[in-house]
């Protein structure tokens, strides 16, 4: 997946640019060069949250996905040890 080119406090302003109503999402989209997609997703994901919060939110998920390699690497480890134990 992509990574994005914003960041969190990034993400956060344009949504409560947004949420003040002062101009047409579209138009908003328009001014920061994202696809409506973008925004909408980013409202579900950050929506109501404040700086600090989207950059923790931001932290974890880079962590859960260091976590989740990690603990692919060690399943695929222990099934390899399985089959030279059993090919022995």
């Amino acid at each position: 997946m992509k990574t994005s080119q914003h960041t969190a406090e990034q993400i956060v302003k344009i949504l409560e640019q947004a949420e003040r109503g002062e101009q047409a999402i579209a138009v908003i989209c328009h001014e920061h060069g994202i696809a409506e997609n973008s925004f909408y997703r980013w409202r579900k994901a950050y929506g109501g949250m404040a700086v600090n919060e989207a950059q923790r939110l931001k932290e974890l998920e880079k962590e859960n996905t260091r976590l989740k390699r990690l603990l692919a690497e060690r399943l695929l480890e222990v099934d390899s040890l399985k089959e030279l134990l059993n090919s022995v």
